[in-house]
């Protein structure tokens, strides 16, 4: 059930880049004048989350294929804005949403030369961040016109891709693929076959990963050393 309260509109805020948009704020945005407000607050938004999978046979005599995961894409969400000269809806009646629609365009997808590249946004609906990322879509589509053509209503469909900086990803991913390099801190009773088995799934992988670490001794590891792993395909076949 809705409760009473002011009613928030939608923001979507523009910043330079994702570091300035991970701790901007509405303040900065609107300095920057790179925000822009919904007119009327969408019915609903879609969020869409997309696995990536690489198929391979399973095998002489079989039909099926195997589906291997290689990684979770960015999640994306998507928004329908609706403009309308009308009046009906704010009581401010206007010539037309020529300007509206071009407000929008500037915000959303202006090429910023000193960025040498469009904006990144954070997109805020009262007191909470509901996203931050990248505009991959707009669409627009005319509903209304006046007798001489020009549009009074029309719905923009706005699509974002998450877009955070690769530090917080990885956090938040906190991947062991063998795919990738691992730094590994040596706690006590580890040894370098098991933490060859951890990672790679394969012990038989402790004499690459001597090499690249230089380990004249592999069989003494000293509690906190750091010690490197690279990836498989960057590490000769076991022995």
């Amino acid at each position: 059930m809705a409760t009473g309260g002011k009613l928030e509109k939608l923001l979507i805020l523009g910043f330079k880049d994702s570091k300035e948009a991970e701790r901007g704020g509405i303040r900065e945005a609107i300095g920057n004048d790179a925000y822009f407000e919904a007119l009327i607050n969408p019915e609903s938004y879609t969020l869409d989350y997309k696995l990536k999978f690489s198929e391979f046979d399973q095998g002489q005599g079989t039909s099926g294929k195997q589906l291997k995961y290689e990684y979770t894409e960015p999640e994306e969400i998507t928004f329908e804005f609706l403009f309308d000269n009308t009046g009906i809806i704010d009581g401010k009646p206007r010539a037309d949403i020529a300007d509206d629609l071009k407000r929008l365009k500037q915000v959303l997808i202006e090429y910023k030369g000193d960025a040498h590249e469009p904006r990144h946004f954070k997109l805020v609906w009262g007191r909470h961040s509901i996203f931050k990322g990248r505009v991959t879509e707009l669409s627009v589509t005319y509903k209304l016109f006046n007798p001489d053509g020009s549009p009074i209503r029309a719905v923009a469909r706005v699509k974002f891709k998450s877009s955070i900086e690769e530090q917080i990803r990885a956090a938040k991913e906190d991947k062991k693929s063998p795919d990738l390099t691992h730094v590994q801190q040596v706690k006590g009773g580890d040894t370098l076959p098991l933490l060859c088995y951890r990672i790679y799934g394969d012990a038989r992988y402790y004499l690459h990963v001597a090499a690249v670490n230089g380990l004249s001794n592999f069989r003494h590891l000293e509690p906190g050393q750091s010690l490197v792993f690279p990836p498989l395909d960057k590490t000769a076949a076991p022995v």
